[in-house]
């Protein structure tokens, strides 16, 4: 039986009528005293340890003061198991998981998994660890997978347990414009925009900071005066990259 369960009722029968049966209990750490007369009642097993508890009853005949044959049964009070809390991961659409190992306190314990959100990459549900898999997250906003875990052992099942994997989109920024401009004149402003706008940042470098422009920053450009004091062209390549507190793009 599992810890904290009925176990059926025992009725002892003989060849003889009117014969009492007189019982003792090795393992009254099982939920059942240490001995009795006549049949056991169903009680409520108790297993405090992480593997098998058990209890050898022996019962003993009596008949018009003539004992008979002991006999010896066992019950059998299978672990509770259980299994260790798993932390929380956050990914980037398109990164790799990190493997998921489920353990627990009772050896052999067969890890049972659902998942909330099979558009992650990962299936409904599945047996056993999780091995790593490429997230992904369609769209622009964040999809989040709820992972139950229940623990099995011997038929007897544990209590569940829950974590998350966070999968975040990639945020892009929309191709800004060239410019060519004279010595003197003013920049155009340079607004950032991309799909996740509203979370992303943008960091810039400047290949050439002698047009006016510092080597690097964050944001928009602001208008600046371009300056070449030279007599031939001079060309700065700005690389913009959106990034979000988790993922960044191209």
């Amino acid at each position: 039986v599992c810890n904290a369960s009925m176990t059926n009722a025992v009725n002892f029968t003989g060849s003889v009528a009117g014969t009492n049966f007189n019982w003792t209990n090795n393992n009254t750490s099982i939920g059942l005293a240490a001995n009795g007369t006549g049949d056991i009642a169903p009680f409520s097993a108790i297993n405090y340890l992480n593997a098998v508890n058990t209890g050898t009853i022996t019962v003993t005949p009596d008949a018009v003061g003539c004992m008979g044959t002991p006999e010896s049964f066992d019950i059998n009070v299978n672990p509770t198991p259980n299994v260790l809390q798993t932390p929380d991961q956050a990914i980037c659409n398109g990164s790799v998981s990190n493997a998921i190992i489920f353990n627990g306190d009772v050896n052999g314990t067969v890890y049972n998994w659902t998942n909330t959100a099979p558009s992650i990459g990962l299936p409904a549900s599945g047996t056993g660890n999780i091995a790593p898999f490429t997230a992904s997250s369609n769209g622009t906003s964040t999809s989040v997978a709820t992972i139950t875990v229940t623990p099995t052992a011997m038929g007897c099942p544990g209590s569940p347990k829950t974590f998350t994997i966070t999968v975040d989109p990639l945020p892009d920024v929309v191709q800004p414009s060239d410019q060519a401009l004279c010595n003197g004149a003013t920049t155009n402003a340079v607004t950032f925009t991309g799909t996740l706008s509203n979370i992303a940042t943008y960091n810039w470098t400047n290949s050439n900071p002698s047009i006016g422009l510092p080597a690097g920053g964050n944001g928009n450009i602001p208008a600046f005066t371009a300056i070449n004091t030279g007599n031939t062209s001079v060309t700065a390549n700005i690389t913009v990259t959106a990034s979000t507190s988790q993922c960044p793009g191209a």
